[in-house]
């Protein structure tokens, strides 16, 4: 989960979230992924409101989360700013993952990924509902199902094509990755599951692990176009979930592919 609060001529804040993944052993307050920091930077009027915004992060997730790069001076913020900061960094933020969320004054946008649509109205709705009409919200988060839409979308039921027998890409198979890649940058980078296909022909366990092969293919290209790869998964299902006949030549085809799954 990234949540960021931008710095302006006014008072301002960055929030990020920086996914460190399972490790210290720690769970925090559902649903950030363990192992995830908040890094709070900007620039706050004085020291009571980086005391107050602080204290409020650390109870939406816990203490140890909590990086304090907070700035204090130099700045004037608007009427009420730190009582209305505090408002926005309600509990829902939590529920963002790979978010984003910007304080500029009083402008508030958040965008990332959340579980559902109703969650992504809740969220935005509060944020609306906890301030007053001098500020502006910009509700650009998605819901999974949205995001996995334009995922599926964009592949089209086109199969990633590599060379017979092998995990190399094919001209064509690479130029279909480049469009999936501008629909995951588009995305924020979601977290995502790369699943290989075979068709049933031949020994069941090299299929397997030649799916696991071109999974791990895919990803590889994925991250030398900038895609993080601690944000892919990958696995090789080999010939075990047909989407057609194995009896067909154009079945096999059609087993023979790529999975892109947005995880929760």
């Amino acid at each position: 989960m990234i949540v960021r609060i931008k710095s302006a001529l006014t008072a301002g804040l960055l929030l990020t979230a920086t996914s460190l993944g399972a490790q210290q052993g720690h769970t925090p307050k559902p649903p950030p992924e363990a192992g995830d920091k908040v890094v709070v930077t900007g620039t706050v009027p004085d020291e009571a409101a980086r005391t107050s915004i602080i204290a409020r992060l650390r109870d939406v997730y816990t203490p140890e989360l909590i990086v304090d790069r907070l700035e204090v001076g130099g700045v004037i913020a608007p009427p009420n700013w730190s009582a209305n900061v505090n408002r926005v960094l309600g509990a829902g933020i939590r529920y963002v993952r790979q978010g984003q969320l910007d304080i500029n004054g009083t402008q508030v946008a958040i965008k990332g990924h959340v579980a559902n649509e109703a969650r992504r109205q809740q969220i935005a709705g509060d944020i609306a509902t906890a301030l007053n009409s001098t500020y502006t919200v910009d509700n650009g988060l998605m819901a999974a199902g949205r995001a996995q839409t334009l995922l599926d979308q964009t592949l089209a039921d086109r199969v990633v094509e590599f060379e017979s027998g092998s995990a190399i890409l094919t001209p064509a198979g690479a130029n279909l990755l480049d469009e999936m890649v501008t629909t995951i940058v588009a995305l924020e980078n979601p977290q995502i599951q790369i699943v290989g296909h075979t068709d049933s022909s031949g020994n069941r366990m090299a299929n397997i692990a030649l799916s696991l092969a071109r999974a791990e293919t895919v990803k590889g290209y994925l991250a030398s176009k900038g895609i993080t790869a601690a944000g892919i998964d990958v696995l090789g299902a080999g010939p075990d979930r047909p989407v057609a006949s194995n009896e067909t030549p154009a079945g096999r085809a059609k087993n023979r592919r790529i999975e892109f799954r947005l995880q929760e």
